[in-house]
């Protein structure tokens, strides 16, 4: 007891003077109702609870609508409009990806001493190897870069068109060990070696992008370990049981990375983000049955239920933890956060939206942005604000399909909340025995007589407090009563909402508030001045696996080599030259000849010159044409041999 009471005491000295670890643990279309810390009972999500109530839970923290423009404002801090990144994602075949002028979060962290590991999802870029990871900032990266793949397989089919090929890397080499392992596990596992094998000497930025809870290919889109799945035999949805177990394995690598980071002694000394990229897909195209309850929306929406996210964050150098905040914040905010909280310049940050919500996050100071730009997207022509407690939208995706409210409530009376489970899991008994010795410590230092411990144990009581503080509660409204003016259908009209008092849209206030309607519009009209044009490029033939040996490849650093048929009557280099010589000797045999022979008669000596003329010139005309067919064929073998050293390297 003794020794570790010291081991602590220098290891919480040495990790004050030291920039902090960033852990950033990535969700893939996670629904705002499957976590438990937001009052659902259905799937049991331990560690990620006892991670959000030990920390802090980030209620109102808005992401992008779908993958690519949500990882493209974390990581450059900006919105998408300022990226060319607003529309869409990019889709499997296409050559362009985040822009390269732009820095990124590692290399901003690299700069400051950092050593940097991405695992996982990468989903900005392939087509060239300067849009991959490990040219963008990260020392190492380990999974794929397409935007989804099978869990098992580790292939990629292409959404709307029929390229199918293998996607797994580890940095820019094709890692073909990994087929038929999980893919959770895979990343869980490189997370666990990377924090053991890490030389504490250098802090750790480490993003964990998983797959789960994303759907796989639509051959087989939900997949998990049978033992897994037959946990929850209490669905009866046989779709939504399969996306528990995702879940529930999503669940169990969050566990196993922090008891890691526990075991290196790292955890003293780490800031730990979980959160979702976007809102889950319920139904349609990549669903994977997910839910957003009570929100109101699908993934790829101007919805909360698109963006509101399943976010929390813990460390010990958070002064006001287990506590649930409220203040505004977007996925955009993190890299000016990051640097006040690493103790980092934030002078040499470029100019960007992100925000610096340290303050916010670790004191409960009053959140600094009051404005925030969902998306303009003038090509699906839909655009969504917000700026303090109001929301206006107008257009919307796929038509409006994804525009009502989805998904289990999981409130069912047979599902129960089990609180000892989250006490017990792996991360909560990992933060109860550090809880524990920081007490000791503190004890020690401030000699405490009456236990008054600043950081104090989580029990049954503090989540409960804090889970009923995290739901999200919405008025009952009775739409066959509401007016028609206060139905909200973004296609006809533009729509405001009180997310306050209505935080599951449904009642349209644009016809009471025109004023703030039109100061809403305002401000939208000064972003869009801002905005870039979309990067969005349309397929290249190139990309398709069967081409680079079935996998997906950066596939615009090299060119395709056309397999060009062989005639007959095509003659090769070594047959042209074997001719061409067989001429010349012909020549020099002739010479010789009429130079023995120059004794002989004029008669003889003039058959012979005119016969050597004859020769001479058919040799010297046939030697001519086969040269500039040789030069013509030198061209394309040197092509043909330039190409195959490309392909191969």
């Amino acid at each position: 007891m003794f020794y570790q009471f010291v081991v602590l005491l220098v290891l919480g000295a040495v990790a004050a003077q030291k920039k902090p670890n960033i852990i950033v643990i990535v969700a893939d279309d996670m629904g705002f109702n499957d976590v438990g810390f937001h009052g659902s009972n259905e799937i049991p999500t331990p560690n990620i609870d006892a991670l959000a109530y030990n920390g802090v839970i980030m209620n109102s923290h808005y992401t992008q609508a779908l993958c690519t423009p949500s990882r493209s404002a974390f990581l450059t801090g900006k919105y998408p409009i300022h990226l060319g990144m607003q529309h869409l994602v990019i889709l499997e075949p296409e050559p362009w990806g985040l822009p390269l002028n732009e820095t990124l979060l590692p290399q901003h962290l690299k700069r400051n001493g950092y050593v940097t590991h991405a695992i996982g999802k990468w989903h900005l870029g392939f087509f060239k190897k300067e849009y991959t990871p490990t040219y963008r900032g990260f020392d190492s990266h380990f999974g794929y870069w397409q935007g989804l793949q099978d869990y098992y397989k580790h292939t990629v089919r292409a959404t709307y068109t029929p390229e199918y090929g293998y996607d797994m890397r580890r940095n820019m080499t094709v890692d073909w060990s990994a087929q038929g392992k999980y893919s959770t596990t895979l990343f869980t596992e490189e997370a666990v070696r990377l924090i053991r094998e890490h030389n504490t000497e250098n802090p750790m930025f480490m993003y964990l992008a998983h797959l789960a809870p994303h759907s796989g290919n639509d051959e087989d889109p939900l997949q998990a370990p049978d033992e897994e799945i037959a946990k929850f035999g209490y669905i009866a949805d046989p779709e939504r049981r399969i996306y528990a177990a995702m879940v529930s394995m999503l669940d169990r690598s969050v566990g196993s990375v922090i008891a890691a980071l526990r075991d290196k002694h790292m955890l003293e000394n780490s800031i730990i983000l979980f959160m979702n990229d976007n809102g889950a897909k319920p139904d349609g195209i990549h669903a994977n049955h997910g839910s957003n309850y009570p929100l109101r929306g699908n993934k790829n929406s101007p919805w909360e239920g698109a963006m509101r996210g399943v976010t929390a964050i813990w460390s010990p150098l958070i002064k006001k933890p287990q506590r649930v905040s409220n203040s505004l914040m977007h996925i955009s905010d993190w890299i000016p956060t990051f640097f006040t909280a690493a103790g980092l310049n934030k002078s040499e940050l470029p100019p960007m939206d992100g925000i610096d919500m340290w303050e916010s996050i670790s004191e409960g100071a009053e959140s600094p942005r009051i404005e925030l730009l969902h998306n303009i997207d003038d090509i699906d022509s839909y655009a969504a604000i917000r700026r303090g407690q109001w929301k206006y939208l107008y257009g919307s995706t796929t038509g409006g399909k994804g525009d009502a409210w989805y998904g289990s409530n999981g409130r069912n009376k047979e599902y129960t909340y089990d609180e000892k489970a989250v006490l017990t899991s792996q991360v909560g008994s990992t933060l109860a025995g550090l809880t524990t010795y920081q007490q000791i410590q503190e004890k020690t230092s401030k000699k405490l007589s009456d236990n008054s411990f600043t950081r104090k144990l989580l029990d049954d009581e503090i989540i409960r407090s804090l889970r009923h503080s995290a739901e999200v509660k919405c008025p009952q409204v009775n739409f066959d009563d509401l007016n028609e003016n206060k139905r909200c259908n973004p296609l006809e009209s533009p729509c405001l909402f009180n997310l306050h008092e209505d935080p599951c849209e449904q009642i349209n206030l644009a016809s009471e508030r025109p004023m703030i309607v039109l100061n809403m519009e305002r401000a939208l009209d000064r972003l869009r001045k801002t905005a870039l044009p979309i990067r969005n490029i349309p397929r290249d033939p190139n990309a398709d696996p069967a081409k680079w040996n079935n996998t997906w490849t950066n596939w615009q650093d090299y060119e395709v080599v056309k397999k060009e048929k062989i005639t007959h009557n095509t003659l090769s280099p070594l047959a042209i030259g074997l001719i061409s010589a067989a001429c010349l000797a012909f020549v020099v045999v002739i010479i010789i000849l009429v130079t023995l022979s120059v004794k002989t008669s004029a008669m003889k000596k003039k058959a012979n010159t005119a016969f050597f003329d004859e020769s001479l010139e058919q040799c010297t005309t046939h030697i001519n044409g086969k040269s500039q067919h040789f030069e013509d064929r030198e061209l394309q073998v040197r092509d043909s041999i330039r190409n195959a050293f490309r392909t191969v390297e």
